[in-house]
């Protein structure tokens, strides 16, 4: 790719990312800056992503645009945290790292994994989307460690502030949900799962309905017990279905 880069920063909902396009339009991949974690649809892009990303948080822009091939190389995320306050947290680059290593894992199992998909043409990207005998599910990630997390049936708190995170999954959920059954052509569920770091306090009787909180050492074993809802070979022809770009410009 010798095209420029363009990174633009996108932050609504409790989410703060950088999305990084090239000059025709097409994703090349996205760093979401409170957890850390890079999402790229081809592995041999992610080093380009990362140096882009250290190029934005380097300047005072806005919307940045970048030659591809940048001279040096990517600074640890301890580096970047200095440049952009207290985003980053030393080390976390291996811990978000960590949450796609774990579902990625699943793949053994018959699942498929889907990471940076984007809805429309907003700049909206659900992380994960998981696809295996369990069903269907949108997999979101929220870092907030050594804080107390309360999640209640309908509501959750940071520190003792509320948060949006279950109403976002669920809207999140929703709309992948409508995106796919227009593409497969018949009725499918896509549930929101809410993967949380930090000290979580859910009783049993107030765990949320429509949306599956856990914590990241629940993933990927929460998966593997799940029931099986999905036979292998529709399984991979959502899956199929689900990696083309066209199901999820609508």
């Amino acid at each position: 790719m010798n095209e420029a880069l363009i990174v633009r920063r996108w932050r609504r909902y409790g989410a703060d990312r950088l999305y990084v396009t090239a000059e025709s339009g097409a994703r090349v991949g996205c760093v979401d800056l409170q957890s850390g974690e890079v999402i790229v649809d081809e592995p041999v892009l992610e080093e380009g992503v990362r140096r882009a990303a250290q190029a934005y948080l380097r300047s005072d822009v806005t919307e940045l645009v970048l030659p591809y091939q940048l001279e040096g190389v990517l600074e640890d995320l301890e580096d970047l945290r200095r440049l952009d306050g207290d985003v980053y947290e030393p080390g976390v680059r291996t811990r978000a790292s960590s949450i796609r290593t774990r579902l990625d894992g699943l793949t053994a199992a018959g699942w498929h994994v889907v990471h940076g998909v984007p809805l429309g043409r907003q700049g909206t990207v659900v992380d994960h989307l998981l696809i295996g005998p369990g069903g269907i599910f949108t997999v979101a990630e929220r870092a907030h460690p050594g804080e107390q997390i309360e999640v209640r049936r309908r509501t959750m708190t940071v520190g003792g502030e509320p948060v949006a995170y279950q109403r976002d999954a669920r809207l999140e959920a929703a709309r992948v949900q409508a995106l796919l059954r227009a593409a497969v052509g018949s009725q499918l569920t896509v549930r929101a799962v809410l993967v949380l770091q930090g000290i979580i306090d859910m009783a049993p009787g107030q765990r949320p309905d429509d949306v599956l909180v856990m914590a990241r050492s629940d993933v990927p074993g929460a998966f593997v017990n799940l029931l099986e809802r999905l036979e292998p070979p529709r399984v991979d022809a959502i899956a199929a279905i689900a990696r083309q770009r066209t199901t999820w410009s609508r």
